[in-house]
């Protein structure tokens, strides 16, 4: 097995470099490459987020690459900053009518510099690399794409039908603030930075504004945002821009990096499942690689061990550029990296606090069990501050149990603290404050260690006062000095219950059967350590507040206060799915 390419090379640098896109529209890329005769193997980011500052600048990319034989392109896409067009974001990315990214491979290809090609980037300049493969350009060779999604609609935008305000109006923000500048002058320039300066000072009130939508960030630009608001249902203006929809055209080998607390974990899993079971080609679906940290969401050059307020010890850092060298030495250099003879996914244990390699997701061995919402008091020895202080148990319910109810009110909802998030403060923390407006349900302390590996769910029989509300589950590991970790969330949109496209409001006091996506973690729960699920029907400003009236998404101002019930008896079990790995 040959050593990882050396830093050998001085470099050279080239800024707004004009490469033309098939309807005569110039985005413009910054080049470093070595400064000694080519061809070399070429690394492209397409961001939004300006060529100059983006993602891969942060993690000081490419110096990182081109000092060791690569040449980095870094462009802006179409309608950011040096780029000619109009923003809009993923459309012209993919396999549609403009193909941005299949035109800025060839282009590279075709450079005197350039022999093979690959991509790089996460988040945003990981959609343009997803969205780029579907387009199968003849020169792309491989990928390696950081924390983004599959379904933007499901993992973007909305997740369970729950507007992703936080990130959603965050990102809009910062979109904004960059375009003005970028894309006004003259008297229009003073007009949009008068706007722009408003919202900015009114931030923090625009998360609380009712109705939601219009929002006015891009008054005057193109209404990108508002069309997201426009559409809160699944259906063919989502399905156009979809990744996971097209596993079956993509080709390319592919490692996919995501983390624990990252807004697009499921994302991540989805593209890595997808394409491993469904790509174009056997030699597409067997080169998929995935590894997922402790980690948030963020482009530094090393992913930290902190994640939220808690340290997942030293182990859990990664140098993300010596990470991806052995991957892109293989596939563009031939280097015998031994990449390919590590297993496909290398998962971060969390609470044993350890990496571990595994032969796919979600684990061949895993069993999945049912651990049961019991009676207040049943396992919990009563030590918990909640609204109920139950039970959790893998023995299912016996005969009547009283049922858990508490009052929503969308006018004070229950605040965010940590999980997968984007635009607000994530990662694992303590949540015993904000248990205290939960219904909690908790094991007894463990005696031996269970591990928790894969995708989690949780169900609910349950019902409610109003027309529609929302159903937020979290999983936790409670530490023997109370410390209650949070582990993995989902949220339900209670009309989106059985279909996303097609929503039906409740019959108030009828009982329901609702499913929630808490999505995935992997996790050792120590000796001494106890299970907790946490019930509630807000995450604010995670996640926007549902009103409770049952009436147009995004467009009310005035909301109505809910009784929901949460019923766990022997006719209406609720409980979470727990995957469990016994070894």
């Amino acid at each position: 097995m040959s050593t990882p390419s050396s830093p050998d090379f001085e470099t050279i640098h080239e800024n707004n470099i004009d490469v033309p896109m098939r309807d005569g529209t110039v985005l413009r890329a910054n080049i470093t490459r070595p400064d000694a005769d080519g061809p070399f193997p070429t690394l492209i980011e397409r961001t939004p987020y300006n060529k100059e500052a983006g993602s891969e600048n942060s993690c000081g990319s490419p110096d990182f690459f081109a000092r060791r034989g690569y040449a980095v392109v870094i462009q802006d896409v179409r309608g950011r900053f040096a780029s000619e067009g109009e923003f809009y974001p993923f459309r012209d990315d993919g396999a549609g009518v403009l193909r941005d990214g299949y035109d800025t491979v060839e282009w590279a290809a075709a450079q005197p510099w350039c022999d093979k090609v690959g991509t790089i980037g996460g988040s945003y300049s990981g959609a343009t690399q997803y969205r780029m493969a579907l387009s199968r350009p003849p020169h792309l060779v491989t990928q390696f794409v950081r924390e983004s999604s599959a379904d933007y609609y499901r993992e973007w935008v909305y997740h369970g039908g729950a507007h992703e305000l936080g990130f959603s109006l965050s990102w809009a923000r910062i979109v904004t603030e960059q375009n003005v500048a970028n894309l006004c002058s003259g008297d229009e320039l003073v007009k949009q930075q008068a706007l722009l300066g408003r919202v900015l000072e009114e931030i923090d009130d625009w998360y609380e504004r009712l109705p939601v939508y219009p929002c006015r960030f891009l008054e005057g630009m193109s209404d990108w945002h508002n069309d997201f608001l426009a559409h809160p249902e699944d259906g063919p203006y989502w399905w156009e821009l979809a990744v996971d929809r097209y596993h079956d055209q993509v080709e390319t080998p592919i490692y996919h990096l995501g983390g624990w607390f990252d807004i697009f974990l499921a994302g991540t899993l989805k593209n890595y499942t997808g394409i491993r079971r469904r790509g174009r080609t056997e030699s597409a679906r067997r080169t998929q690689k995935l590894i997922i940290g402790p980690w948030v969401h963020g482009p530094t050059a090393t992913n930290t061990s902190v994640a939220g307020d808690y340290d997942f010890g030293p182990d859990a850092a990664r140098d993300i550029n010596e990470m991806r060298l052995p991957w892109f030495d293989h596939w563009l250099k031939g280097v015998d990296s031994g990449i390919l003879d590590e297993p496909p996914v290398r998962l971060f244990v969390m609470g044993r606090n350890e990496w571990r390699d595994e032969a796919d997701w979600p684990l061949p061995d895993t069993r999945y069990a049912n651990y049961y919402l019991r009676d207040a008091g049943r396992d919990s020895g009563g030590s918990v501050a909640s609204l109920n202080d139950g039970g959790l148990s893998a023995e299912p319910p016996q005969g009547s149990e009283q049922p858990d109810s508490y009052t929503y009110d969308p006018d004070h909802p229950v605040p965010s603290i940590g999980g997968n998030t984007l635009g607000i403060p994530g990662g694992a923390c303590d949540h015993r404050k904000v248990d205290e407006r939960c219904l909690t349900y908790t094991s007894a302390p463990l005696e031996k260690e269970l591990e928790v590996t894969g995708p989690v769910t949780a169900v609910l029989f349950a019902m409610s006062s109003a027309l529609d509300t929302d159903w937020v589950v979290r999983l936790e590991d409670v530490h023997p000095d109370g410390y209650s970790r949070n582990l993995c969330d989902g949220i339900l949109r209670a009309r989106y219950r059985d279909s996303f496209q097609h929503p039906e409001p409740l019959e108030p006091g009828k009982i329901y059967r609702f499913e929630i996506d808490l999505w995935a973690t992997s996790n050792a729960f120590l000796p001494g350590h106890r299970i907790r699920v946490a019930v509630t029907s807000s995450c604010f400003p995670r996640f926007d507040r549902n009103l409770n009236t049952g009436g147009p998404i995004h467009r009310e101002a005035i909301g109505q206060v809910a009784i929901n019930t949460v019923l766990h008896d022997e006719l209406r079990p609720s409980h979470i799915v727990l995957p469990l790995i016994e070894r």
